[in-house]
């Protein structure tokens, strides 16, 4: 199983990326909406174990998101408001919240309480931290990449990158949502991914001009194809003992 997926609902845009960002740095995967109508459709798409809400949204009040939320029952949910009163507090927990955050805050303080609800899902749903995909091995907590038995370096982008194509499970996306979803606003121009995609098939292709396993789409992005993995394995093979055969014949004429 994939690693927590968190919606944030967030009506400033610079602080919802910046959470967006760090959230994506921890390992998690991250879908941004500014308004209460946005996070419905969010939720609806993706299911994520986690939504936090921003109590003011431009239409409508992020405590009714939050009750819409809890009638699921199918997320956490993490309020957060510049609203700070005892009152205001116990109102947004009774709407079905989770947990209560006031503004302004701290990341570290931000990011411990993510952990700490990621943490009850994972304790009562036992959440494995690692992903497989044939010889693929992706780690999501040490954020590591081993490839036939071997560690792969990749660098945050590249590993983020992978991870997102891989969760799709084959389903080809969008430069757009590439971008958004392995780096929230961090980059703001689509045509980057491509320099990502080159420099990660370096890394993981058999042959990075004919790339098998992160494949082009036209007229959509990329996806990704961990059945062709096995036949990279086997290329691989058969050009070792193509080689070794090779190696031998001149051997032979040598003596």
């Amino acid at each position: 199983m994939t690693s927590a997926h968190i919606s944030i609902v967030e009506s400033n845009p610079h602080l919802r990326s910046l959470l967006g960002w760090h959230l994506q740095q921890s390992g998690y995967v991250v879908s941004q909406s500014a308004s209460l109508q946005q996070g419905r459709d969010a939720f609806n798409r993706h299911h994520p174990a986690l939504v936090i809400i921003d109590s003011d949204l431009p239409d409508g009040d992020g405590l009714e998101l939050s009750h819409w939320l809890y009638e699921q029952q199918k997320s956490l949910i993490l309020l957060l408001s510049a609203r700070d009163n005892e009152q205001d507090i116990v109102r947004g927990l009774k709407t079905g919240a989770d947990d209560y955050l006031t503004k302004p805050f701290g990341m570290q303080e931000f990011l411990a309480r993510v952990e700490a609800l990621i943490r009850r899902i994972r304790v009562n749903n036992s959440v494995p931290l690692s992903m497989e995909c044939k010889d693929l091995k992706i780690d999501l907590a040490q954020r590591r990449v081993k490839l036939r038995d071997n560690f792969i370096e990749l660098t945050p982008q590249e590993f983020s990158l992978l991870y997102v194509l891989a969760q799709a499970e084959g389903n080809p996306l969008s430069r757009a949502e590439l971008l958004q979803r392995a780096w929230p606003e961090a980059i703001d121009n689509p045509r980057t991914v491509d320099t990502h995609v080159l420099s990660l098939r370096k890394k993981i292709e058999l042959s990075p001009r004919q790339p098998n396993i992160i494949q082009t789409v036209r007229n959509v992005g990329y996806r990704f194809n961990p059945e062709l993995i096995e036949r990279e394995d086997i290329a691989e093979k058969n050009f070792s003992v193509a080689n070794s055969a090779n190696i031998s014949r001149f051997s032979r004429r040598i003596q």
